[in-house]
């Protein structure tokens, strides 16, 4: 969304947020892994995760959490604050694969808003999770 995005009192409980497609690359498993200090093998040597049981390289939980966040205040726009993202993983994102992030407004109260996050890829739900978010406040604009 352009501009400073919905403002608080304008966001509604229900509100669908427009799905997000990210293409999983080699290199944004890699470069989230590098990035987020976490340097564990089956996050950049496909042998070393075949392995261990996988079929080739996998997504962090820590590049999961930041895509999720970036969904929210990509909506929200950049005058929106971070507050809590909470998720929960299950099947892998691996190079190959596309993850459609969806979203939608569990709670609104004042200035904070809740949004329920889904990220689905071709084998099932790649993760679950719920972001909390403060918004700037004023008439909707």
């Amino acid at each position: 969304m352009r501009g400073g995005g919905p403002r608080a009192g304008a966001v509604r409980v229900g509100t669908r947020l427009p799905p997000l497609e990210i293409e999983i690359t080699r290199t944004l498993i890699v470069a989230g892994a590098i990035a987020s200090r976490d340097y564990q093998d089956v996050h950049h040597d496909p042998e070393s995760a075949r392995r261990k049981g996988s079929p080739d390289i996998f997504m962090n939980i820590l590049t999961t959490n930041g895509l999720v966040g970036r969904y929210v205040t990509d909506h929200f726009g950049p005058n929106a604050v971070l507050r809590k993202v909470a998720v929960r993983l299950g099947a892998p994102n691996r190079p190959g694969d596309t993850m459609v992030l969806t979203g939608t407004v569990e709670e609104a109260d004042g200035d904070t808003v809740t949004v329920g996050v889904v990220g689905s890829n071709g084998i099932g739900r790649h993760v679950t999770g719920t972001v909390t978010l403060t918004l700037p406040g004023g008439c909707a604009g």
